[in-house]
């Protein structure tokens, strides 16, 4: 064998070990996604099963002042008893607190430099809930809206023994922004398909930092203490190494609008995948001891840490796709045709399902702008990478 052939060989090798975790995630969710559910939808409107079981709604805030009061508005909207909104206006230079009192919420001014990131902000919360004894909390971003059934929905499943839940999580493109729209797709595959699958299979859903709650008797047993970039992903991967299940709210939704803007695009997706690729070299080798001990349950949280980027999956497999190795072109082909079918069932599920066709005429320079963008990703990564509000690209 020559030296070119050896080359060959260990790259296709290599290339196999990075991209093959997401395609059994992809593989696996999206094909249970499609299995009928085995839950009802639970239409919440006039029902009162949840009696006496007391809600906070925390809603993190660092100069909102634009979107806050839609945000509140939204969530009182149908006035649930035992359910109070608390705004944690963090370190805040504008009208953020005043506008959520205006609304109708309670505003909890955390003024503290040293504490930056939207983790701190959701701990403040969390203690003054636990405090006035919440039975549970339910966390909102201040850019959302929400649907009339989701705190309900929320307050009933906690009712019905639930220690987790993360409702259903859709970004919208705003405008007519293609860039917007493709990361709407992408958003609809990760936040509804995917954990559309974990649940089906019974697995921990997921956190996706918007939309998600947890029981008083979790947050006393694992204290809120994520403060990464990717704060949501750090908790979630704290519950089920606690052998705490987070269940898919499926009929109970959670709106907020893309970043429209350039700026608002690269700081949110640098935060996000920096904040992933973080977690995978932190938590992975935790994780493998843990299943190679014989939790076998963690065998899909470990799968998801160490699945890349879909648009990095993208341009390895077109490289193995280049490589004349046989067997490895035969990966790669079948991997596209996976991608294509999981695409095909977030587009589905979408709003628009041409809408959303059309958007992907603008993915190779979609894929080319993540690449582009990799070494501040990886910047991102870094343990010492600080949390950077992404820019609002609309107001009320």
């Amino acid at each position: 064998m020559g030296i070119a052939s050896v080359i060959f060989l260990v790259l296709s090798f290599a290339l196999v070990v990075a991209t093959l975790p997401l395609l059994v995630e992809l593989l696996v969710l999206t094909g249970a996604a499609l299995l009928p559910s085995n839950l009802k939808s639970e239409n919440t409107n006039g029902k009162n099963s949840a009696v006496g079981f007391r809600l906070a709604v925390i809603v993190p805030a660092h100069n909102e002042e634009a979107l806050i009061g839609r945000c509140v508005r939204s969530l009182l909207a149908s006035r649930p008893q035992f359910v109070k909104v608390f705004v944690v206006a963090h370190n805040c230079s504008d009208n953020t607190a005043h506008e959520a009192e205006r609304a109708g919420a309670h505003a909890l001014r955390l003024n503290e430099s040293s504490q930056s990131g939207k983790g701190c902000a959701l701990h403040h919360g969390f203690l003054t809930a636990l405090a006035e004894g919440f039975d549970a909390v339910l966390v909102i971003d201040a850019d959302s809206i929400v649907s009339a059934n989701l705190v309900e929905a929320a307050r009933n499943s906690f009712r019905s023994g639930s220690q987790a839940v993360q409702c259903r999580y859709e970004m919208l493109a705003g405008g007519s922004n293609l860039r917007g729209q493709l990361m709407s797709l992408a958003f609809m595959g990760f936040n509804v398909i995917r954990p559309r699958g974990r649940e089906r299979l019974g697995l921990s859903a997921g956190i996706f930092g918007n939309g998600f709650g947890l029981r008083r008797e979790v947050l006393e047993q694992v204290p809120y203490e994520a403060r990464s970039t990717t704060e949501d992903l750090e908790y979630h991967l704290m519950l089920v190494e606690a052998g705490i299940r987070v269940v898919f709210l499926d009929w109970a939704h959670v709106v907020s609008e893309a970043p429209v803007s350039s700026a608002g695009a690269s700081t949110q997706r640098a935060r996000w995948e920096g904040g992933r690729f973080r977690m995978m070299k932190q938590w992975s080798p935790r994780l493998l001891v843990r299943v190679l001990s014989g939790r076998l349950r963690l065998v899909e949280p470990l799968l998801d840490l160490l699945g890349l980027p879909l648009a990095f999956e993208v341009g390895l497999l077109m490289l193995a796709l280049c490589l004349p190795v046989g067997w490895l072109r035969f990966y790669a082909a079948a991997g596209f045709a996976l991608i294509i079918s999981h695409i095909l069932v977030a587009a589905a599920n979408g709003p628009d399902f041409w809408e959303a066709m059309k958007a992907l005429l603008v993915a190779p320079l979609y894929i080319l702008w993540k690449l582009w963008m990799f070494p501040r990703i990886w910047r991102a990564s870094r343990s010492d990478a600080a949390w950077v509000r992404t820019s609002r690209d609309a107001s009320v």
